[in-house]
């Protein structure tokens, strides 16, 4: 896909779909700020120069930037760390109140906390939306054809089994199976199915299957199709925690064996990656495009929880030392953190963006030429 047509097409339910979860993750930052007493200077969604915003009563100052690549909060006094802002920064008590920095330490982390938290909270109430309305997609638990040669026949497996568990998790719907047998390529999974009403034991090891640079495992149980099934709104929204956690735990099951390489680094994706993926689901209707959201959402919230300075994680980090010893982490250490982080986060983007590059054909055949 040219690149040029990638952004035409697709910039619109990329620029949709990432305002919408920074929005609501620099939200939970001013909420919980604002609760508790600290004074907000700016919103801001994206960055650079400002293109329109207004000033509140409040003083905060709502804005929409240039580069809608993120977001943040400005607060007042988030910037001093130690003895020496305080020396050099005299504070009026009006001010102190105020301010972020002299917030008791649990203030200063449920205000850090509530970005993530928000992001979680948006997934949770998109698919209980979508749960209620459009239904959640369910297929049951029930094996179809068996492919041969595959995994599934070498275990004696037989159409009409109904999965019972699989690696000890119980099992509602045949998606369930496949997530537990994605991440499963080449380990042996103890499997009980309900055959004739009577539960049998199987073993089964999945094959690996090659999707683009990525490996996943395989069965070679085909399933009759998914349904969509309705759900009231309480239901809706029991459905959706479960789901959101599935998804949590499916993403950093996927990321732990990306650091232990026993799963290839290729199908991370970024910005360029992301865009292109709105405007497909964006091809297949709205209800695609806010499960996407809410996926994107979870993801936001989970690396900003990884314990990297810079991240919302690297705080609470800072503030548990800061909690346990009494005081607050040094200067020195904190800047060394930051500058430490600050590598981790442009390397990563860096390679995600090359990655993202390396799909165009011309550019992957240049920047293969640099190292050649």
């Amino acid at each position: 896909m040219d690149i040029l047509n990638l952004v035409w097409t697709n910039g619109a339910s990329f620029i949709f779909i990432l305002t919408v979860i920074v929005f609501f993750h620099e939200l939970g930052h001013y909420a919980i700020a604002r609760i508790n007493g600290v004074r907000v200077e700016a919103f801001s969604i994206g960055f650079g120069p400002e293109l329109f915003g207004w000033t509140a009563k409040s003083g905060t100052r709502w804005k929409v930037c240039l580069l809608p690549l993120g977001g943040y909060v400005k607060m007042f006094g988030e910037t001093m760390s130690g003895a020496e802002d305080e020396e050099e920064t005299r504070l009026t008590p009006e001010e102190e109140a105020v301010s972020f920095h002299h917030k008791r330490v649990g203030q200063r982390a449920a205000i850090v906390a509530a970005g993530p938290i928000a992001n979680f909270i948006l997934a949770v109430v998109v698919f209980a939306v979508l749960f209620t309305t459009h239904g959640q997609p369910f297929t049951p638990p029930e094996a179809g054809t068996i492919q041969a040669d595959s995994a599934a026949e070498a275990a004696g497996m037989k159409p009409g089994d109904k999965f019972v568990t699989v690696d000890g998790q119980a099992i509602e719907r045949f998606e369930d199976v496949q997530g537990i047998v994605r991440m499963a390529v080449g380990r042996e999974l103890t499997i009980v199915v309900n055959r004739d009403g009577k539960e049998l034991i199987l073993k089964a090891v999945p094959k690996p299957h090659q999707i683009g640079s990525d490996t996943i495992g395989l069965l070679g149980v085909s399933r009759a199709g998914p349904n969509y099934i309705r759900h009231g709104p309480l239901e809706a929204t029991y459905r959706a925690v479960q789901e959101t956690w599935r998804l949590s735990a499916f993403t950093l099951q996927a990321v732990g064996q990306i650091i232990v390489g026993k799963r290839s680094a290729e199908g991370l994706g970024g910005p360029i990656r992301i865009a292109e993926m709105s405007g497909q689901q964006a091809e297949l209707g709205m209800a695609r495009v806010f499960w996407f959201l809410a996926l994107l959402s979870i993801n936001l919230g989970l690396i900003n929880l990884f314990p990297i300075p810079m991240l919302d994680g690297g705080h609470l980090v800072f503030y548990g030392i800061e909690a346990i010893q009494g005081r607050a982490v040094s200067d020195r250490t904190m800047e060394y953190g930051f500058r430490i982080g600050l590598g981790l986060v442009l390397s990563l983007f860096v390679f995600v963006t090359v990655q993202d590059l390396m799909r165009f054909e011309t550019i992957a055949n240049f920047l293969k030429g640099l190292v050649s």
